[in-house]
């Protein structure tokens, strides 16, 4: 069934009963989950640039190319500048490549464009809702037992460059055959629309707008983050998504030995780079070594296992599992909508580049491009 077939109603959703192994135990982890976490939490839009090529994926699905992670439209859009920027640098393989990749970059570095074709290739800013599960005492889901976890943990902070990035090379196809309890949530999610006093009243139209427009949805892949909560505060996030649980809890490794405390003044900035909670500067007085312990203790229980909440200081952190949807319409997965907010403008972001490829650093780089 192609997009058009679609019109716009509600696509028919194709379930698939697990049968393998690990299918039916994922199938039962989330059985599980459902019955635990019984609410919603709605944080709001998260944007990214999907594709779509005639000779990809048979001309109609779209394909993620810049991860949909983004806290506002134009965030999404400089990092499709960037991309298309280094793709006329390192892969345009004749001037009229590069000179077409360049068009490209110069509008987006004096618009807000949220759709362009480029080479044949359809680019799209797309919007997600981010939301997670929670339990009848309000504490956010954490991973499952079932979420991939590497078969050997890294915990080197620059191992996050080597491990998968969040939503990459993902294609976003909403005919493929779901699960009993993925079809059910994604039914259950069609109609989702804010409401409350406390969204301003464009914010409510178009999202009341939107399941008109958009009347399906498509659920990706969890993704995680750390959430962090001090007294009997909120729950507020403490990172960006992360592809797997263990990146989350890295991540917190880091925050806790490394960046604390220098945030709380217990190692200086400038210190040697090398210097952490578990490893602290000579001198340190007996009053910091104890507070630098007690983050160092936190930190080590994460390594202990597939621990996801630790507390230093007053403050519970938590490895929470987020999850997004993607509204879908006749004509594929949502844009920006009116009433997002943007919270920077076009600009120019790289130094020129002529059709040869060739950076040109000797003129302005909001010269115009060859």
């Amino acid at each position: 069934m192609s997009e058009q077939d679609a019109g716009s109603g509600n696509r028919p959703v194709l379930v698939r009963i697990p049968t393998e192994p690990v299918e039916a135990a994922r199938e039962a982890d989330a059985a599980d989950a459902a019955a635990r976490h019984t609410a919603l939490a709605i944080r709001g839009p998260l944007f990214g640039v999907a594709s779509r090529h005639p000779d990809q994926d048979g001309g109609r699905r779209w394909r993620v190319v810049v991860e949909i992670t983004h806290g506002c439209p134009q965030q999404a859009r400089d990092a499709l500048n960037s991309l298309l920027w280094f793709r006329a640098k390192d892969q345009a393989k004749t001037r009229q490549e590069r000179r077409a990749l360049l068009a490209a970059v110069a509008r987006l570095e004096k618009e807000p464009v949220d759709e362009l074709t480029v080479l044949g290739t359809r680019y799209r800013v797309v919007r997600a809702e981010e939301y997670a599960a929670l339990d009848d005492r309000g504490r956010i889901e954490t991973p499952r037992p079932t979420d991939p976890e590497p078969l050997t943990p890294d915990w080197h902070p620059g191992a996050g460059a080597r491990g998968p990035r969040v939503d990459d090379d993902l294609v976003l196809d909403p005919d493929a055959p779901l699960s009993p309890l993925q079809a059910v949530e994604r039914v259950a999610l069609r109609p989702l629309a804010y409401s409350g006093t406390r969204f301003p009243a464009p914010v409510l139209a178009d999202s009341a707008r939107a399941v008109d427009s958009h009347p399906d949805v498509l659920l990706m892949p969890a993704a995680f983050l750390i959430v962090e909560r001090s007294g009997d505060g909120p729950w507020s996030p403490g990172s960006g998504l992360q592809a797997t649980a263990h990146d989350a809890r890295r991540t917190l490794d880091f925050a806790l030995t490394w960046m604390e405390p220098r945030t709380r003044g217990l190692i200086p900035y400038d210190a040697d780079p090398t210097l952490d909670a578990r490893h602290p500067p000579a001198g340190t007085t007996d009053e910091a070594a104890a507070e630098l312990g007690e983050l160092a203790e936190a930190a080590d229980r994460l390594r202990a296992g597939r621990c996801d909440e630790v507390e230093a200081h007053g403050t519970i952190y938590r490895i929470a599992r987020s999850r997004r949807l993607l509204r879908w319409g006749p004509d594929g997965p949502e844009g920006p909508r009116p009433s997002d907010v943007n919270t920077c403008a076009p600009a120019v972001l790289h130094p020129r580049l002529d059709e040869d490829g060739t950076v040109r650093s000797d003129q302005p780089a909001g010269d115009e491009h060859t």
